[in-house]
């Protein structure tokens, strides 16, 4: 970004400054002021404070078998969610759902999910990504079902994952959403648990907060994953 660029240059003048005898031209200083440079930054960014991203239409995905992956109680899973607007980090529940789990973790580590849409937002209540078709009828070619606990609360911050209405209860694919509002507490557990997110909730809170099309709930700039890792220990 402009404002990491600009650090980095003066950075490097001082450095060759105070080394002397070099032949090396000296690095550029800015003569930017702070809020020159913070205008600069804000310009860059999008209506929604986001770095700028093309909508990416399908995504064509290679056909995957159905995994049989599941997690291990014992560890932590975290997986990592890169977006334009920010990173946030997802605790999975390997007690509770240890073969849902095991499914996202399986397509992230495919690269599945890298450059896929959040293409739907609907302020106060949830956001949803990972379809490659980009319009939320797409998945990874497989189904595997998990029935969640019948306790489960959607309350803001869980992650679970989307299915349709004549799935069965439990069913999954590749789409998941991050419940963002109190208007998740009004869904029935009816959807698979993946986990909750328990670091960058500011990032989840800005995508939380796009306004959209109420028609299609589509952001008219788009929010894109970069790419999600899982990390365990």
């Amino acid at each position: 970004m402009s404002r990491s660029l600009t650090v980095a240059a003066a950075c490097l003048a001082l450095l060759l400054t105070a080394c002397g005898g070099s032949d090396k031209p000296k690095a550029a200083q800015s003569t930017a002021t702070p809020a020159e440079a913070t205008a600069t930054a804000a310009a860059a960014l999008d209506e929604n404070h986001c770095t700028p991203a093309k909508n990416p239409g399908e995504q064509k995905r290679a056909k995957l078998k159905k995994p049989t992956e599941t997690l291990d109680a014992a560890h932590t899973y975290v997986a990592t969610v890169d977006t334009n607007c920010g990173a946030f980090e997802i605790t999975l529940d390997a007690k509770r759902a240890p073969k849902t789990g095991g499914s996202f973790k399986y397509l992230a580590d495919q690269g599945f999910y890298d450059g896929l849409l959040i293409h739907r937002i609907v302020p106060g209540f949830v956001f949803q990504g990972g379809d490659p078709l980009g319009t939320g009828n797409g998945g990874p070619g497989y189904q595997v079902v998990e029935a969640p606990p019948k306790t489960l609360k959607y309350v803001k911050y869980v992650v679970a994952m989307a299915k349709a209405a004549n799935d069965p209860v439990g069913a999954s694919g590749s789409q998941f959403f991050v419940v963002t509002g109190k208007d998740g507490e009004q869904l029935t557990p009816d959807y698979a648990l993946l986990g909750e997110v328990t670091s960058g909730q500011d990032v989840a809170d800005k995508i939380g907060a796009i306004i959209t099309d109420p028609r299609s709930d589509f952001p008219d700039a788009p929010v894109l994953i970069n790419s999600i890792k899982v990390d365990e220990s």
